[in-house]
């Protein structure tokens, strides 16, 4: 398969050849740069954000301390780290607390933790979609929502404006990771052609650190939100995964390859 400069792509290692940027370490990292490779990527982990205890420890422990003497009907979780916060206190949420998970990968944090899931929305895993398609008729008291310092007020005003009783905490402080001049000198040179983006924090670190990207590089997002939030940022946004998933992410970069890299004009 060519495009119109004629580049030849492997329809069984699509990726051959191609260098991407993971933004994130850990088993999220390890995981994306497995799938990668079995496309014939070369994936180069760089996370860009880390996570540092909260400034506001005595508010975290107060809402924790109440969320385990079940003074919360609902917890909603909106990723892994937050979930880490929870083990590290070693708090464990009352039984009476029903659960409400934002996206797949943290829904597999809670159930590694133990804690069971009670509901997970199908169609838009963002703090958008748990707002619109948390059922009506379920939900009601007060929810707890522990999220990071720089969380938008999305899903606690989204929850407000329903007539829920949500209280949020900062669980932790998300902080941007200086990158390593060459895989600055990488993305600016060209070698590295694909850049993936998995949250707005990430987003404002690349604009920050890496911009401006070469025309060539190719900039992939995971779902519209993080999409927006990447254009907010200065960014240009090339593809944009159907589902806030990681395999999804992998799958929009893999079928932009077996289109024969088309045009980088943005989506």
């Amino acid at each position: 398969m060519t495009n119109d400069t004629d580049r030849i792509v492997d329809v069984e290692k699509p990726l051959k050849g191609v260098s991407v940027l993971v933004p994130r370490g850990g088993k999220w990292g390890d995981n994306v740069s497995a799938m990668l490779r079995s496309f014939g990527a070369h994936p180069v982990i760089a996370p860009l954000i880390n996570f540092a205890p909260t400034e506001s420890a005595h508010e975290l422990m107060v809402a924790l301390l109440k969320l385990e003497a079940g003074e919360y009907d609902w917890l909603v979780v909106t990723s892994a780290t937050t979930v880490d916060v929870l083990m590290g206190n070693s708090i464990r949420p009352a039984p009476t607390t029903r659960i409400a998970a934002v996206g797949e990968t943290t829904a597999a944090a809670l159930g590694l933790a133990g804690i069971r899931v009670d509901f997970v929305p199908e169609n838009d895993n963002s703090a958008r979609g748990l707002v619109k398609e948390l059922p009506h008729t379920q939900i009601h008291g007060r929810v707890l929502v522990p999220q990071s310092d720089l969380a938008e007020p999305t899903l606690v005003k989204g929850l407000t404006d329903r007539g829920i009783d949500a209280d949020f905490v900062a669980a932790y402080r998300t902080v941007g990771v200086p990158v390593d001049p060459v895989i600055r000198d990488s993305v600016a040179g060209g070698s590295i052609s694909v850049i993936l983006i998995t949250s707005g924090s990430v987003a404002r670190q690349i604009a920050a650190q890496l911009a401006p990207l070469p025309e060539s590089a190719i900039v992939a997002c995971i779902g519209p939100r993080t999409a927006f939030d990447a254009r907010a940022a200065g960014l240009p946004v090339h593809l944009i995964a159907e589902t806030r998933s990681a395999s999804a992410l992998v799958e929009a970069v893999v079928e932009h390859a077996l289109a024969g890299w088309p045009s980088t004009t943005e989506s």
